[in-house]
């Protein structure tokens, strides 16, 4: 990571002063498809219906068949109605408004295929209940209500169970959305002080931000001097320090210092609100994609339709009886509706959960462990990820015979003295191997996606990047230079009164397990490409000795979801590893976005998985886990639905000419062995096979 990467997150947008009620209604659009926002309180829900169907399952005959546990009395049948609407609409509820936003889309699939389920089984049993009781009909009509409430009961505890299994994924919108106070404190032109409401801040007040408060709006400091802690827009723990013509940020935290700021930026201007935009845009794409198992269970919704009204139409055409027909319509259509599919997904998830927790792993979201199989690319940043982050310096030369080359370590550390940045670390690192002490510089400045610049002995100093000197014309040694770079040191100049007086050279040491987790990939035929805001060269020696093919160097913050986008548009599945603030549009984006547990709660709440350990070669382990994952939920939705390919055709009555017609029982019976493998199933999942 280069000056350059650490710098860059102060950089300017251009400000209007609009409100910042757009902060906080970002962050509703990527529900729409999820169906977790209409499932409310599952547990509470499971447990009140479980409650409902106690006295269902033992007053209603089993598919028209009364089992030994089952009695009835004088008007039970009345209160067998009464318990099972209100089952219908209570723990049904979910189901039928995620039906209703499934056909919305055009989209029918799990939720349809439940609601088809136990609609038909609740109408049905109503009509049963009306002829039998009411109507006095000559033959009785079987009724449903038992497996209207198993169905209901069933679908409930599969949701519940993934639900808890993937646990509450924060909503990294309102995370970002809470980083910003909700008040703030405006300096009048008489220099009194007026507490408003942030969205009242225009661009051009000045606001005074008081010890330990959050910085209210980007802006630069005016006056007074202080520590802030960026860790949530840099991913770096440490407070930078900042003083007056310093940047800040809207959502960071300030230190002991007052500091009275100029605001630069509010509401959709400010550098947070338009990291939230891309994050609010990405994730309005992401959740359009479609699960295995919804795949399934619109396949399934399709097949039982054609199914059951085929059925409908030949009986009807055999018999004449029309309460024949409805018969094996119904029950084709709630057989359709397989509880082992409503519990085949989540019972896979909640186990691949717990073995991914026990391993570093938090996964967060579902469906990256469907997507991860199809992986094609996955971007990596560098420093933290591949490299230690840990920069010793290697080389410190002058080109001034005013200054030796201890002058010239010395006064990068005199600039570099606060800073929590890795090179300016192994800087002060040297010095104190060295025994030096770096002299005292004022007016410390970081210089946005260049480095830094101060006063020292009346002289102006800055750190400056390569691409700065190239920019601005200044000569120096290029053949050196790429001497230095390709042995992978980062190479920051020092310019005193402008001129180039000497520079410093730093490595950084690539993590003992990267090697090996690249080779891995490569070897699964995924590409590795590699993200950095550091410098080309150095970029391209790590990639080297890595064996990484693809470099994307001297990056800006934003650039990294460009370049997840580019990759995405071309066809490619792309999974992201990063843990910044300014990761977050890129771990949205991916298809798969992972953070590293040590890095900002931001990232964390943008990604999909989370490596708990900070081990990029817990990536493997994903994958692995994934793929088995994958294997198994395929495995179980063959036992959920293959029970239905053999009992839908033969509900229909397709062997009713050999006698064989599937009574509502023996569909019981085996709608209840194919739950049971499908659990026993998924418990046998491992990372490792």
């Amino acid at each position: 990571m280069s000056h350059e990467e650490h710098h860059e997150h102060s950089h300017h947008h251009k400000m209007d002063d609009k409100g910042h009620e757009s902060h906080h209604d970002h962050h509703n659009h990527s529900e729409g498809m999820d169906h977790s926002s209409h499932m409310g309180n599952l547990k509470q829900k499971f447990f009140i219906s479980l409650i409902l169907s106690i006295p269902i399952i033992l007053l209603s005959p089993m598919m028209g068949k009364q089992l030994p546990f089952q009695f009835t009395f004088e008007g039970s049948d009345w209160l067998v109605l009464i318990l099972a609407s209100i089952l219908f609409f209570y723990g049904g509820m979910p189901f039928l408004k995620g039906a209703k936003m499934e056909l919305a889309a055009k989209n029918p699939a799990m939720m349809t295929l439940i609601s088809l389920g136990i609609s038909v089984a609740y109408v049905y049993s109503v009509y049963a209940f009306i002829a039998n009781n009411l109507l006095n009909s000559p033959t009785h009509v079987m009724d449903f209500f038992w497996e209207l409430a198993t169905l209901i009961l069933i679908m409930l505890l599969g949701h519940w169970i993934e639900m808890n299994a993937v646990s509450n994924a924060g909503n990294a919108l309102q995370k970002m959305a809470e980083l910003l106070p909700n008040l703030a404190t405006v300096v009048l032109e008489d220099g009194r002080t007026k507490e408003v409401s942030l969205k009242e801040v225009q661009v051009g007040q000045k606001v005074l931000v008081k010890a330990g408060e959050k910085v209210p709006t980007d802006g630069v400091i005016i006056e007074g001097q202080t520590s802030i802690n960026e860790s949530m827009v840099t991913g770096e723990s440490k407070d930078v320090v900042k003083s007056i013509h310093d940047n800040v940020i809207g959502g960071s935290v300030n230190g002991s210092g007052a500091v009275t700021i100029e605001v630069t930026g509010t509401g959709e201007s400010g550098y947070l609100s338009q990291v939230m935009e891309l994050v609010g845009n990405a994730q309005k794409e992401k959740s359009r994609v479609e699960s295995l198992s919804d795949r399934v269970a619109k396949m399934l919704f399709y097949v039982a339709l054609v199914v059951g009204l085929a059925a409908f139409i030949i009986w009807y055409w055999l018999t004449k009886d029309l309460n024949i027909a409805l018969e094996r319509m119904v029950t084709v259509l709630i057989i359709a509706c397989p509880h082992a599919l409503g519990l085949a997904i989540p019972l896979v998830t909640a186990k691949s959960t717990s073995l991914g927790a026990k391993n570093g792993l938090l996964i967060k979201n579902r469906q990256a462990l469907e997507v991860a199989k199809k992986v094609d690319v996955i971007m990596m940043d560098k420093t933290g990820t591949l490299t230690e982050g840990n920069f010793a310096v290697n080389e410190y030369l002058t080109f001034s015979s005013n200054h030796t080359n201890e002058d010239v370590l010395s006064l990068m550390a005199a600039l570099e003295q606060n800073s929590s940045h890795p090179l300016s670390v192994g800087v002060l690192k040297k010095m104190s191997e060295l025994k030096l002490s770096p002299p005292l510089a004022t007016d410390i400045t970081n210089l946005p996606g260049i480095g830094m610049e101060g006063t020292v002995n009346n002289q102006d100093v800055k750190i400056v990047s390569v691409s700065y000197m190239r920019q601005q014309k200044i000569g120096f040694d290029e053949k050196q230079f790429d001497e230095l770079s390709s042995k992978g040191n980062s190479v920051s100049f020092l310019l005193v009164d402008n001129k180039n007086v000497g520079l410093v050279a730093q490595g950084d040491q690539i993590k003992s397990e990267a090697k090996e987790m690249i080779n891995n990939l490569l070897s699964q035929g995924i590409k590795p490409v590699m993200l950095t805001g550091d410098n080309a060269q150095v970029a391209k020696v790590v990639a080297k000795q890595l064996g990484i093919e693809a470099v994307h160097a001297e990056l800006m913050p934003e650039d990294k979801e460009k370049i997840v986008k580019e990759y995405k548009d071309k066809g490619l599945v792309v999974m992201m590893v990063g843990d910044g603030v300014n990761d977050a549009p890129g771990l949205v984006r991916a298809d798969i976005g992972v953070a590293i547990g040590a890095g900002t709660d931001v990232a964390i709440d943008s990604a999909d998985v989370i490596l708990v350990k900070s081990n990029p070669f817990d990536i493997l382990h994903f994958l692995s886990l994934s793929k088995n994952t994958q294997r198994k939920m395929v495995q179980n939705l063959w036992w959920g639905a293959g029970y239905n390919i053999l009992a839908i055709p033969l509900a229909a009555g397709v062997a009713a000419g050999i006698g064989i017609i599937l009574s509502p029982a023996v569909g019981a019976i085996l709608m209840s062995f194919s739950t049971v493998i499908v659990a026993i199933n998924a418990m046998l999942l491992r990372i490792k096979e």
